[in-house]
């Protein structure tokens, strides 16, 4: 895709939302069903369904995604996703890339062996690994304007607020 394919993709949305900003207001919605005889969630998508279980350090056999795996996934699919477009729109040619996410954790806190341990990814560390002939300057802007613009970075960077609640459908 070239800069003025993808700016002729795009122009017509940043008007919209520019000209009405409700208008690039999205809710984004999964949703996954419990598995009836095992420890699993199937996650819904358009695209298929996952089945999501436990991870081998919590008693899993591998054959289920891992949803720290997943997290760690969706990061990746949107780091990239966004550096080919930052790099697309800069008119910065890549001859290769990879985005690599790495996370830490200690799954002594998700298994409450470790009270003093917290749950969750403590750190996240994430590589591009880039093959091009362009300047160190543009290389370094098109890193900054990816982190800025990956949804998912930001996202994990920010903390955004998180509610949670119960609906209780009633059985007969």
């Amino acid at each position: 895709m070239t800069p003025e394919q993808l700016r002729s993709l795009q122009a017509p949305l940043k008007a919209k939302y520019k000209d009405d900003p409700a208008a690039a207001h999205y809710a984004i919605t999964a949703t996954g069903t419990l598995a009836a005889d095992e420890v699993s969630c199937i996650v819904h998508s358009p695209r298929g369904s996952i089945v999501a279980g436990l991870h081998p350090a919590t008693g899993g056999d591998g054959s289920q995604a891992c949803s720290a795996d997943m997290l760690l996934e969706a990061l990746v699919a949107c780091a990239g996703v966004t550096l080919k477009a930052v790099a697309t729109a800069l008119g910065i040619p890549l001859a290769n890339a990879t985005v690599t996410a790495t996370g830490d954790l200690d799954f002594r806190g998700t298994l409450g062996v470790a009270r003093d341990v917290p749950v969750g990814l403590s750190a996240v560390r994430l590589v591009f690994t880039i093959q091009t002939q362009a300047a160190a300057e543009q290389i370094a802007k098109l890193v900054e304007l990816t982190e800025r613009y990956c949804v998912i970075y930001q996202t994990l960077k920010s903390s955004p607020e998180l509610t949670a609640e119960v609906v209780i459908n009633a059985t007969t």
